[in-house]
C-alpha cells in the first residue's frame, strides 16, 4: 500500500447542526472519533483543517495535527486544497479527504480509496460506493447515486434514481434488477497536485443543477474512479436524529 495522508475539512457553521464537529459523541467531540478512525486506516500523516478556533485549540490540546484555514470555502475540498498547498506536499502525494462528520467511517474503506487513486495515473479522483437495495433509498434525494463502466470510472452522478428501468414499473414491489444500483460514499482521495489546480476548474452547470461538486470534475472531462467500500458504510451526521443515532451505536459499543 502507498503512503497516504488524511485531511479531514471540520466547518463549524452547519445550517442544520450547527457547531457539529464539537458535538459530544461517547464521551468526546465528534471530530475525535472522526481523527481515530484516521489514525486506525494507518494514514502517514492525519489532519484536521478548520475555520473555527474551539475545533482548533481542542484538537491541539490533543496532541491532533490541525491547521485553521478560510472560512471562504465552497467545499471540503477547497479547505483540503488550502492544505496541500500549504504544506507543500510533493505533487503525486495521495490525499484522503474524510469529512469532520463521518465519526463511523470503517479505516478498511479509507485504505481502499487511497489504494484505488494508486492503481492508476489516469484517475484525477478516487469514491467509493457500495449496492442500493429499497425502493426508499434508491427514491431519496439526499442519496447520492452513481453509475459507472466497466473499469470502475464514474459514468454519473445523481440524486435522481439512476439508472432508470424503461420498461420498468417504479411502484412495483420489486424493480428488475438491483445489481446496477450503488449510493456514493462521500469518501475521496487525490494527489496533491490535482489539488493545486482544482480550484481553477469553474463550476458547471451539471454541479449546480444537482448541487454536487464531484460533477464539476466530470464535466471538465477527468476521470473519477468508484471502488466498492469493502465495509458498509453507516450515514454521516447532518441532522439531530443523525446525531442520536450514532450515539446510540457508540453506546453499544
Amino acid at each position: 500500500m502507498s503512503d497516504f495522508k488524511v485531511v479531514i475539512p471540520a466547518r463549524f457553521e452547519s445550517t442544520r447542526l450547527p457547531g457539529k464537529p464539537m458535538l459530544e459523541i461517547a464521551g468526546k467531540p465528534m471530530i475525535g472519533h472522526v481523527v481515530d478512525r484516521a489514525l486506525e486506516s494507518g494514514a502517514e500523516e492525519v489532519l484536521v483543517a478548520t475555520d473555527h478556533h474551539s475545533i482548533f485549540t481542542w484538537c491541539l490540546g490533543q496532541g491532533i495535527r490541525a491547521e485553521l484555514t478560510s472560512r471562504c470555502h465552497r467545499s471540503g475540498t477547497d479547505r483540503v486544497a488550502e492544505i496541500a498547498g500549504k504544506k507543500g506536499w510533493e505533487a503525486d502525494t495521495i490525499v484522503v479527504n474524510l469529512q469532520g462528520d463521518e465519526p463511523l467511517m470503517p479505516a478498511a474503506n479509507i485504505r481502499r480509496v487511497a489504494e484505488m487513486l494508486a492503481s492508476s495515473d489516469k484517475l484525477a479522483i478516487a469514491t467509493l460506493c457500495e449496492p442500493i437495495n429499497s425502493r426508499d433509498e434508491l427514491n431519496n434525494p439526499n442519496v447520492v447515486k452513481v453509475v459507472r463502466d466497466r473499469q470502475q470510472r464514474a459514468l454519473y452522478f445523481s440524486r435522481a434514481p439512476i439508472p432508470w428501468w424503461r420498461d420498468g414499473d417504479p411502484e412495483a414491489a420489486a424493480l428488475p434488477d438491483w445489481s446496477v444500483c450503488f449510493r456514493h460514499v462521500g469518501l475521496y482521495a487525490y494527489r496533491a497536485g490535482f489539488l493545486r489546480q482544482c480550484g481553477q476548474i469553474p463550476p458547471g452547470d451539471l454541479e449546480v443543477t444537482e448541487s454536487l461538486e464531484q460533477l464539476r470534475f466530470m464535466e471538465a472531462g477527468l476521470s473519477i474512479g468508484v471502488a466498492d467500500a469493502p465495509a458498509s458504510v453507516p450515514a454521516g451526521v447532518d441532522t439531530e436524529a443523525d446525531l442520536q443515532r450514532v450515539r446510540a451505536l457508540m453506546a453499544q459499543g
